[in-house]
């Protein structure tokens, strides 16, 4: 199976990924951004716990965990859904997420036709080391791509959240995150997390956690 495309297991971490078709743009208003958010917490937040996002115009980055298969089980009314089905599973809710953002979004925009790549990349993430570098990594992307200069400045990502900059901008999505969760990767330490993120990333150190 191709590297970006690991199958989705109970109880595993990974870096999932997602890129507008062609030119396009994802979000084009603040509305977007909060309609995707909300679009996500029906259709995905329930089947995985979520630890950083960033959301950019033409692309989004997710850190998750999913849930465990009794929890997957119970929530969707299923107890003929195996281990080997959670995969195939996940993917339609992936799907449905997509198609329903995009059904919205054409009709706001007047446009036609699909708005996001055909399969969603993602990487498993195995290493204490890989999910420290990878939440900095994803609230990181703002600057990397040149949105802004401080990531502390872009507000469609969970970092003001996780590090209690500031809780006013996605008051809807506060329940989203398990951050208590993300803060005992780094010592239970809000300062720790900070200054972690002042740390610029040197992307070739970082190049096998890239899947953009």
């Amino acid at each position: 199976m191709n590297k970006y495309y690991p199958i989705l297991e109970p109880e595993k971490y990974y870096h999932i990924y997602n890129h507008a078709v062609g030119e396009s743009n994802i979000f084009k208003s603040e509305d977007n951004y909060y309609f995707f958010l909300e679009k996500y917490m029906q259709y995905i937040s329930p089947y995985v716990d979520t630890f950083a996002y960033c959301l950019l115009p033409n692309h989004f980055h997710l850190a998750v965990r999913i849930k465990e298969l009794q929890q997957l089980q119970q929530l969707s009314k299923s107890s003929k859904l195996l281990e080997s089905s959670v995969s195939n599973f996940l993917s339609k809710q992936f799907s449905n997420f997509f198609s329903c953002y995009t059904q919205s979004f054409n009709k706001q925009q007047i446009r036609r036709g699909g708005l996001f790549e055909q399969k969603f990349r993602r990487k498993l993430i195995e290493t204490d080391e890989y999910f420290k570098n990878l939440i900095h990594y994803i609230h990181y992307n703002p600057v990397h791509h040149g949105f802004v200069e401080d990531l502390r400045d872009w507000k469609f990502s969970s970092y003001q959240q996780l590090s209690n900059s500031n809780n006013n901008n996605f008051p809807k999505v506060l329940k989203l995150l398990e951050s208590s969760e993300v803060l005992n990767w780094f010592n239970n330490d809000i300062n720790e997390f900070i200054e972690f993120h002042k740390i610029k990333s040197d992307f070739n150190k970082i190049k096998n956690i890239i899947i953009e």
